[in-house]
């Protein structure tokens, strides 16, 4: 007795999904999304160099604020959001602060990630930024502290960082926006090896040079766009979208996927709660090697944030 295969279901389109309607239409494309969401347990962690544990997922808060910051956050936390990355830059280090209190988690469970910020940069007065960042925060130690960018007096900040780390204020400590040569720059002076570099990572800038540099010197990269914001038509991308349909996910999980199998930290952002949801939900499938290459064959290594560069 033979049977007609079925045929593979189409991408799905997150965006239209949430403006087609009722709750009962999401609940029923979320069983398709993968339908128990990722717990925090389920959500694998990575070792950094120094021993310390850190989820390959997380959750970003560029560009949110205020009580709309507040509100995602304790989502993100109560949906399984462990990592919650957010920045002195961000100016919302304080909604930040109000949302894991809000959440009522054992602070353990978390790892929290700020950054320093150029204008703090120097032994000092970076020392003084870190004590502001935990206040505003409401915390007495961060799992993860960045310099933001490599600008102004970068080894100064970085001594305060190596001392505070020392002193068990600082989990561990890294980077972010630092390409090799500046990476290399600091190595000269640095006692202690960064632990991750945050940069911007995604299909259109895969980072392969950065990524080959870090992973001998076990330097953990992490992306802070993973989706590229959707810049260059990313979620509408032909390619992705194939790749998407043959698994029955999402593009945005796609990429998620796509990051995670390079050994890539990804820390999307999300102010709806289904798509914060959603982007938990990409451990019940894997990548082929052959999706792996044809995603490699986007890179036109051009960053989507010029004013970042």
């Amino acid at each position: 007795m033979s049977s007609t295969p079925c045929s593979r279901p189409a991408a799905i389109n997150r965006r239209s999904l949430l403006k087609s309607g009722t709750a009962a239409a999401a609940a029923l494309a979320f069983g398709r999304l993968g339908r128990a969401v990722a717990t925090a347990a389920a959500i694998p962690q990575v070792r950094l160099n120094n021993g310390v544990s850190m989820p390959m997922l997380g959750f970003g808060t560029y560009s949110l604020r205020g009580d709309l910051c507040t509100e995602s956050v304790a989502d993100a936390i109560a949906a399984g959001y462990r990592l919650i990355d957010t920045a002195k830059v961000y100016q919302n280090e304080e909604a930040v602060g109000a949302a894991i209190k809000k959440s009522g988690i054992d602070r353990k469970l978390l790892f929290v990630t700020s950054k320093i910020w150029v204008d703090d940069s120097g032994y000092d007065k970076a020392k003084l930024a870190f004590q502001e960042t935990l206040d505003k925060l409401q915390l007495e130690y961060l799992d993860l502290y960045l310099i933001h960018r490599p600008r102004g007096d970068v080894n100064g900040s970085w001594r305060a960082m190596e001392e505070l780390n020392a002193a068990g204020k600082i989990r561990a400590i890294g980077l972010s926006n630092f390409d090799p040569a500046q990476y290399a720059s600091l190595m000269a002076a640095a006692k202690t090896k960064p632990a991750v570099n945050q940069v911007e990572t995604h299909p259109i800038l895969q980072e392969k040079v950065e990524l080959a540099t870090l992973e001998p010197a076990t330097v953990r990269m992490e992306a802070w766009a993973p989706f590229g914001e959707g810049r260059d038509g990313l979620f509408t991308n032909p390619t992705l979208q194939t790749i998407a349909g043959k698994h029955g996910k999402t593009v945005a999980q796609t990429m998620l996927r796509w990051h995670y199998q390079r050994g890539v930290v990804a820390i999307p952002r999300s102010s709806n709660p289904a798509h914060r949801r959603e982007n938990l939900a990409i451990w019940d499938f894997q990548l082929t090697p052959e999706d792996m290459r044809t995603i490699a064959a986007l890179d036109q290594n051009r960053s989507l944030f010029p004013e970042w560069t």
